[in-house]
């Protein structure tokens, strides 16, 4: 398969404030902090237009308690990767359900997912503790990518030429990128913790 990558849309900023709106909703008894993160949420840059979303929570303890409000309103749940990060829930969101594939609540681990559900993913909702370490290696790669045009024009040239290979799924893609990516977390962990920003 391909990933598609799409310039820029000022409206992702849009789709991703009704998400939020929608994700406050539902889980407003745990009265998460929910930030735009990935691609989408830095100005100009090229991306899959799937927003990512990160939905901080208190504690780890809460993970669970996030599963049936998403679930029953039109989250898929991917318990497949609690095993391989177990401080993390993820979940689907989608454009429209399809017509040809039927689509499950929870892909748990052993289920295998369909390449065709790509192109009707809308987001990709992470929830984990706010805070954590993990929270502040996402918030911190958007805040230095933002603040230093030289790194995202280097990401944006390494995911254009990603996106002309085949690849057996979005994982495999993304692993490709693990590199540039890891490297860049370590140097914008020290500048946002020197930078003292908080969110």
């Amino acid at each position: 398969m391909k990933i598609q990558l799409e310039k820029y849309n000022p409206d992702w900023e849009n789709v991703y404030n009704d998400i939020e709106n929608d994700l406050k909703r539902h889980l407003k008894f745990l009265n998460p902090v929910i930030e735009h993160i990935g691609s989408t949420s830095i100005f100009d840059l090229t991306a899959k237009p799937i927003i990512d979303i990160l939905v901080g929570i208190s504690n780890q303890n809460q993970l669970d308690k996030t599963v049936k409000p998403l679930t029953g309103n039109d989250y898929i749940f991917y318990e497949k990767y609690n095993s391989i990060m177990p401080y993390r829930r993820f979940f689907v969101k989608l454009k429209a359900k399809p017509e040809k594939i039927v689509i499950p609540t929870v892909y748990y681990e052993n289920d295998d997912v369909p390449n065709e559900l790509n192109e009707y993913k809308l987001a990709h909702i992470h929830i984990l503790e706010h805070n954590s370490y993990h929270w502040i290696r996402h918030i911190s790669f958007r805040e230095y990518v933002r603040k230093h045009p030289d790194i995202k024009n280097e990401y944006e040239k390494i995911k254009i030429h990603l996106s002309t290979l085949d690849w057996r799924d979005g994982n495999e893609y993304n692993s490709a990128k693990n590199d540039f990516i890891k490297q860049t977390e370590e140097k914008a962990m020290e500048w946002y913790e020197s930078q003292n920003i908080s969110s």
